[in-house]
């Protein structure tokens, strides 16, 4: 009887160190997708701001992002009606595409500039 509560005590704090090994290699490896979201800064903001606003037409920069997915920097633009529009710019600071968000909080639509 003690062997066998020693036994699942060894394999409980095993599977424990397994637990906590998995979550900190996640970590490491980048598994939280907000800790790879950094601010663009310096006068990367300045170009990045000033090429979303002309583009979408006049707004204001509510959030930005360096090395998005989807180019290398993503401005969110608060337009004159309100809504919101995601503008993705290449390295160069030119527009690759703009996603609009409806009221609902779905995409709009999408306008690619090439």
């Amino acid at each position: 009887m003690k062997d066998k509560l020693k036994g699942m005590v060894i394999a409980v704090v095993a599977i424990g160190a397994l637990a906590v090994g998995g979550a900190a290699i996640a970590g490491a490896a980048g598994g939280d997708d907000d800790a790879a979201d950094k601010p663009i800064s310096g006068s990367a903001l300045k170009q990045a701001s000033a090429a979303a606003l002309e583009h979408s037409g006049g707004g204001s920069v509510t959030e930005t992002e360096a090395g998005d997915e989807e180019g290398a920097y993503e401005i969110e633009v608060k337009l004159e009606d309100g809504s919101s529009a995601d503008v993705h710019l290449n390295k160069d600071f030119k527009v690759l595409s703009q996603v609009c968000d409806n009221d609902k909080g779905g995409e709009e639509n999408e306008a690619n500039d090439d």
